[in-house]
């Protein structure tokens, strides 16, 4: 959910002693279907001593802290527009609304605190993409992907100026990402896309100067396409400024129910019930009220490790001056980064559906990929050895099968719905509000206009094909990355029809 994907597919280090570690990163002895982690894995020491130390918790709430002075809902109320969620496709569109509509009456209503959810557990990349990428947009949307190409920056334009009109403290840095190479088959993907203007190809010395890793092989640098955020400050910030645009909020307020009647919607909650002229539907991972979209999304839960501060001597094997964000190319990829406190987020890789669909904190738990996930930051960056993991967590993405955003209305336009965003909705969640607020005032506008906009994605199927369909398609990937990124007929049937599952 950046926790999610970057990119999409289409010896300048100091020698370490980390075991079995061999500067020539694809030795002859090595078999082809090996990836660069596997050949070079990290001990079963140093991964209990990585990780034994570590807390389940996103950092990023624990260090930005909760608005624990926000009410419980009780009783009635009437508003302009209710908003179901408190994640940032929430606190977008009450900020939003207000901007329009200064004499609304808006709501907000959250089921736990504002900003806990994927939006204080992603990995705080602000991407551009509406489209999860270049290629996936041209394939869905070809007659209009340069219309969302630029919508996707100008949106990110929007949320820089957002940030400095409202004095957000969120750690915003608009610095780029590189997209990097770590098997040899991947540097010809990097030279087939870098265009020399959004993105730059780098060679293994260059890239290695700006970040140390001796897995790099290449990379491609996109210079404006990202920005870096804390993003527990910035659920932080926005609320405060929703509660200054004059929006109500309330924590530990679950909406049960939805009922349309003739000239309200009523949003039935335990303790009371709010009647609204209009309700926006932000509760990403989680099932709709619209029952009628409860298959459109899966719950995918992504894991993520959070190291202690570097010391100075760490960052300075390391380098990473720039605090780009990273992901590397394979099918199954990791995405980190680095934080105002030299602290690296590491995460990725793994993606794992559970049977029955269902968001569960106990899912949260899984040492398997914890340890996974540091032996491979030890692959990557095998000079810091040593280092422990502070926090480790998980989150669900709500992943839908066109790994992008889509938009529904119901009940004559009254309510809009957003969710899909499948890991890329740290800056897609803006456009999303611009979105459901156009749908709402019952306006025809370039966005309501967009077949991204009034197209749908294809359902994934029930339980209980649902569960083996998806593990399926994990070990398909998996297989593409053993076979130097090859796609088998599996996968490409699924691209063929649209249809997909993203690691």
């Amino acid at each position: 959910m950046a926790i999610g994907k970057v990119y999409e597919r289409n010896i300048a280090s100091r020698r370490s002693h980390h075991p079995g570690w061999r500067p020539n990163l694809v030795p002859k002895e090595a078999p082809l279907h090996t990836t660069v982690f596997e050949r070079h894995p990290t001990s079963a020491f140093v991964l209990t001593q990585a990780l034994s130390s570590s807390i389940n918790q996103p950092y990023w709430v624990e260090h930005a802290g909760t608005d624990s002075t926000l009410p419980r809902f009780s009783g009635t109320l009437s508003c302009d527009l209710a908003i179901v969620g408190a994640g940032y496709t929430g606190l977008w569109t009450a900020i939003e609304a207000k901007r329009r509509h200064p004499e609304w009456r808006v709501v907000v209503l959250e089921a736990k605190d504002p900003g806990w959810a994927a939006s204080g557990r992603n990995g705080g990349f602000v991407e551009s993409t509406l489209t999860h990428g270049e290629s996936n947009g041209r394939s869905r949307y070809p007659d209009e992907y340069e219309t969302l190409d630029q919508a996707g920056l100008d949106n990110l334009d929007a949320i820089e100026a957002a940030v400095t009109e409202y004095g957000w403290d969120c750690d915003f840095w608009r610095v780029g990402s590189l997209a990097v190479a770590v098997e040899p088959h991947e540097v010809e993907w990097l030279t087939d896309g870098a265009d020399g203007e959004r993105e730059i190809f780098l060679s293994a010395e260059q890239v290695r100067a700006r970040v140390n890793s001796p897995t790099y092989l290449g990379a491609n640098f996109a210079p404006r396409d990202t920005a870096m955020v804390h993003p527990g400050k910035l659920s932080r910030e926005m609320l405060r400024t929703v509660r200054e645009l004059g929006v109500e909020v309330f924590r530990n307020s679950p909406v049960q129910n939805l009922d349309a009647r003739k000239d309200h919607i009523r949003l039935g909650l335990e303790s009371g019930e709010v009647s609204a002229h209009r309700v926006a539907l932000a509760t990403n991972a989680y099932p709709s009220l619209l029952k009628r979209f409860s298959l459109h999304t899966i719950p995918v839960y992504d894991y993520v490790v959070m190291t202690d501060p570097l010391t100075p001597a760490q960052k300075k094997d390391i380098g990473w001056n720039g605090r780009e964000g990273i992901a590397d190319m394979a099918n199954q990829f990791h995405y980190y980064r680095i934080t105002a406190d030299d602290r690296i987020l590491f995460g990725g890789y793994d993606a794992i559906y559970h049977y029955g669909g269902k968001v569960d904190a106990r899912y949260e738990e899984r040492p398997e990929s914890f340890a996974k996930l540091a032996s491979h930051f030890f692959t990557t960056f095998p000079q810091l050895e040593g280092v422990r993991f502070s926090h480790r967590w998980a989150g669900a993405i709500d992943t839908c099968s066109r790994f992008s955003a889509f938009f529904a209305t119901a009940h004559q336009s009254r309510v809009a719905y957003a969710a899909g965003f499948t890991g890329l909705g740290v800056a897609a969640t803006r456009f999303a509000a611009e979105v459901m607020l156009d749908q709402l005032e019952g306006e025809t506008t370039w966005r309501t206009e967009l077949q991204m906009v009034k197209s749908l994605p294809t359902p994934f199927p029930p339980e209980p094909l649902c569960y083996p369909a998806v593990q399926l398609t994990r070990a398909a990937i998996n297989r593409a990355d053993h076979r130097e990124g090859r796609r088998g007929l599996f996968l490409r049937t699924l691209d063929t029809f649209g249809l997909g599952f993203d690691s």
